[in-house]
């Protein structure tokens, strides 16, 4: 299946700076994350007959009631988050999908495949020889999963989804393109279980707050990211009380 990747500047606090949306088909298309207005997109907007986001994050969704209209095409979102979905586009969904829905497009089906735990919400589009997978993962460094909205639970077993599944390539929306999803996938468990054996121990070890946590468990500056590495802790400290190896009640956390 074509495949057009269109890295967009966005309101991201991503690296990049950018999100790249995809336009997946070459008729027919279903266009992927429209980020924000730009010339590119809109150039490929004769061909596009339906548009969907991977989940609502503002840098992911600026330019899906823009382009939907342009298009004429039928807006797709999550089944049970309809009117998050409006809040964060501006625009209601003519039809939703769950996992396993078929999405035709002139050059055959993309499916959908549930990949919730950065968000709600979030999917992945599996095309016959890549899947577009959004804010699931990244070729280098880490993808932010902070409480409420993150489930790190869920992020974990979406990574091992993906495993399963076994695409020959992941097409994220920050950064460039994974040619080795299994190294990928498996380099991510491997940060989030260590991350949560840090977490773990600093519990262990006395504290109690977010904030102590924070500073027990991370070794590395968080100038600019603190708020994110703190959300990113409350996501585990959720997942550790939900398996009984911590006690949490939100503001503090004790050993079980």
């Amino acid at each position: 299946m074509h495949v057009e990747r269109i890295p967009v500047e966005a309101p991201t606090r991503a690296p990049t700076g950018a999100t790249a949306c995809y336009v997946l088909g070459a008729s027919e298309a279903l266009l992927v994350d429209p980020a924000a207005p730009d010339d590119r997109i809109e150039a490929e907007l004769d061909g596009v007959e339906h548009v969907a986001v991977t989940h609502h994050h503002p840098d992911h969704v600026g330019a899906v009631a823009a382009s939907a209209g342009t298009a004429g095409a039928t807006v797709w979102c999550r089944r049970g988050r309809e009117d998050a979905f409006t809040a964060a586009t501006g625009v209601g969904p003519d039809r939703t999908f769950a996992e396993g829905t078929a999405i035709g497009t002139g050059e055959g089906t993309v499916v959908v495949r549930d990949t919730p735990g950065h968000a709600p919400e979030h999917v992945a589009f599996e095309t016959p020889d890549a899947l577009v997978s959004g804010d699931l993962a990244v070729a280098a460094g880490s993808v932010v999963v902070g409480a409420p909205e993150g489930d790190m639970r869920a992020y974990l077993a979406s990574l091992r989804r993906v495993l399963g599944l076994a695409p020959d390539r992941l097409l994220p929306a920050h950064g460039p393109v994974i040619e080795d999803p299994r190294a990928t996938c498996e380099r991510l468990i491997d940060h989030r279980l260590d991350r949560e054996r840090r977490v773990r121990e600093a519990v262990a070890a006395g504290n109690r707050t977010v904030a102590a946590i924070l500073d027990a468990a991370y070794d590395k500056d968080l100038s600019g990211v603190r708020d994110l590495a703190g959300a990113t802790v409350r996501a585990h400290l959720e997942k550790l009380a939900a398996e009984g190896d911590v006690r949490w009640d939100g503001a503090h956390a004790d050993p079980a």
